[in-house]
């Protein structure tokens, strides 16, 4: 009997072992997984994070210097479109100087109309005489940019209304009225061309401060303490803007 123990003793004891060899082995290689396996993937989080604000970096600073270009761009924009109303508003007070100057001229005239006209031979020299004055003076109007080339061909051809017999001293009231009206059409288009680019030059500083704006809030998104990982499509606080450029007038 006591043989019979032993013999199991001894035969189920080596059994034993070898089973809690077994177990042992297959407890450490279960356990060797566990710890092992958080190591890579912690790495392999921590290489994507890396990669994706590397990414969100370079996009920041590629649409930052995108707007910093299109804001600049607008501000010079913005400049010649100010440059072009100030010309405009200079042209407008020449025009406006003009027109007054003309419009004393013709009132002058318009206030000796009443004296009698200087009694002259009616021969055909002093005819040919007063038709010369007449497109010395159309000319010399046209010249100044006071008659516009059709007045000055119904000058020449003594079309509407142009009778080259009256006396100078008529032809010269007649002529002082058309510069008048002349020069106040010019004044009058001085003044539209003048609000139009001033509407223009409004728009383009605007467009120029709004560009600006933004450049500005697109380099304080490149900031160090403002880049920092959030999630997949952003940095820092704000998204990532998707800008194109626009096109200014």
């Amino acid at each position: 009997m006591e043989k019979t123990v032993l013999y199991q003793f001894l035969i189920e004891v080596p059994r034993a072992a070898a089973i809690w060899s077994v177990l042992l082995v297959l407890a450490l290689g279960v356990l060797t997984v566990l710890v092992a396996r958080p190591e890579p993937a912690v790495e392999k989080t921590t290489d994507q994070d890396g990669a994706r604000l590397a990414a969100e970096q370079a996009d920041l600073r590629r649409y930052a210097g995108e707007v910093a270009v299109a804001a600049a761009g607008a501000g010079q924009n913005a400049e010649r479109r100010r440059t072009a109303w100030r010309v405009a508003q200079a042209e407008l007070d020449r025009a406006w100087s003009a027109y007054g100057e003309a419009e004393a001229a013709a009132r002058r005239l318009a206030g000796v109309a009443g004296l009698p006209a200087p009694r002259t031979p009616r021969t055909p020299a002093e005819y040919a005489a007063r038709e010369r004055w007449l497109h010395r003076a159309a000319m010399t109007a046209h010249w100044r940019g006071d008659l516009t080339v059709r007045q000055l061909t119904d000058v020449l051809a003594h079309r509407s209304g142009w009778d080259a017999r009256r006396h100078p001293a008529e032809q010269e009231m007649v002529l002082a009225r058309v510069v008048r009206d002349n020069r106040l059409a010019a004044y009058r288009s001085a003044v539209e061309r003048e609000r139009d680019l001033w509407r223009a030059a409004e728009l383009a500083t605007e467009a120029a401060r709004s560009l600006s704006a933004e450049a500005y809030a697109a380099a304080e998104r490149l900031r160090p303490d403002r880049l920092t990982v959030s999630g997949p499509a952003t940095v820092g606080r704000d998204p990532v803007p998707r800008w194109r450029p626009a096109r200014l007038g």
